[in-house]
């Protein structure tokens, strides 16, 4: 079974909506939280002053159920696919066993000194390895 990073979540009052659920918006900025987690844990990373970084091509939500001021929530973290410059990261919003938001965010490896993606070093692709839910094929 992949191995997950869990992140907890402290929800504010102003993340609710005039609806009385967590906006969008800010479920948004949970999966980011879940995100720096996994970089600093899993790649040792902090992806901001590093010449090699990793940024956000693409990403893909779906909303199952309310998030609520009072809810207890995780975001959990793993990897859905490893490609060779690209990865997809596969989060989850979590109120126990209850899976409220989903996410995937196809994460690309970036050099900024050229401007241009580049192939993920093997160190990375290793470590994601352990992260991987689903078998490339």
């Amino acid at each position: 079974m992949a191995k997950q990073i869990i992140t907890p979540v402290q929800k504010r009052f102003s993340d609710v909506d005039s609806f009385m659920h967590v906006n969008n918006i800010w479920q948004q900025s949970y999966f980011d939280m879940g995100k720096t987690a996994f970089y600093t844990q899993v790649l040792g990373i902090t992806g901001v002053f590093d010449k090699l970084r990793i940024i956000t091509a693409s990403t893909h939500t779906d909303y199952y159920g309310q998030v609520r001021l009072t809810d207890d929530i995780v975001v959990v973290t793993d990897v859905s696919r490893i490609g060779t410059k690209s990865m997809t990261l596969h989060q989850r919003i979590m109120c126990g066993e209850k899976c409220l938001t989903e996410s995937s965010s196809v994460m690309v490896a970036f050099d900024f000194e050229t401007q241009q993606s580049v192939a993920m070093p093997e160190a990375w692709r290793e470590k994601l390895a352990d992260y991987l839910i689903h078998s490339e094929g």
